[in-house]
């Protein structure tokens, strides 16, 4: 089974840290970001990675080499400009005959890869997106205004619960036919699809899930593996040992 990881982008939201870094390659306990993604994707039958890079691509490519270290067979496709999320799988059109999974390299999450997959083949659709209830607090006096202008409700800092796409999606190959060339984004091959009418399948995960695009989310990674690492490589073995950031 293969997957495909985003890995390209600048990650501004993390600067001045990736300045000269590549995202994926950031630390979390002692181990770059993507490495535990990799380590987690081979214990649920992945053996082929296709890392989709971009900003300083050579030291993911120095890192990673042919995966040979992880028990993987990695392969790489540069961006000579940046494609958005979706737009460098066109690249692979043709290339892929078996389902595959599509994710950001910056997930740190304890996700059923196999449970994902499973769902995408039962339900037929030509992608199907992971999903994950978040949380967040609004910290002002919502209004609910009538179509006259009156206040017929308020509620004062509220907790809003809603469904968000973890950025990990399986995918046949057939949905690869629909990216266009140039710029585009998963967010756009999904609303394309609905407006074609194809369906668009869902698989929720119950577990942990965060993505490490902004400060307080890293360092929040950062404690939760470093806490818990079991959590996350739950069959690590000495012959797997992480090799230091670079």
């Amino acid at each position: 089974m293969r997957a495909v990881i985003l890995a390209g982008g600048r990650g501004t939201r993390l600067r001045p840290f990736t300045t000269s870094f590549p995202k994926p390659l950031m630390p979390v306990g002692d181990i770059p970001i993507l490495e535990i993604l990799l380590r987690q994707l081979k214990e649920h039958g992945v053996t082929e990675v296709t890392l989709l890079t971009g900003h300083l691509a050579y030291l993911l490519e120095g890192y990673f080499e042919d995966g040979r270290r992880l028990g993987l067979t990695i392969d790489y496709v540069r961006e000579d400009r940046p494609l958005g999320t979706a737009g460098p799988l066109r690249q692979l059109a043709g290339s892929l005959v078996d389902d595959f999974f599509v994710m950001n390299g910056d997930l740190l999450t304890d996700m059923d890869f196999t449970a994902l997959m499973a769902r995408h083949r039962e339900n037929g659709a030509p992608v199907t997106v992971s999903v994950h209830t978040r949380a967040e607090k609004i910290e002002l006096g919502i209004l609910n205004v009538d179509a006259s202008g009156d206040v017929v409700g308020y509620d004062e800092k509220p907790t809003l619960k809603l469904d968000v796409s973890m950025g990990a999606y399986a995918m046949s190959p057939r949905a690869l036919a629909e990216i266009p060339a140039g710029p585009y984004d998963m967010p756009q091959l999904i609303l394309d699809l609905l407006a074609k009418g194809a369906r668009v399948g869902s698989w929720r995960h119950e577990g942990f899930w965060l993505d490490i695009g902004r400060v307080d989310d890293y360092s929040r990674a950062d404690r939760m593996f470093s806490e818990n690492r079991a959590a996350f490589l739950p069959r690590q073995r000495s012959g797997h040992e992480a090799r230091s950031a670079p």
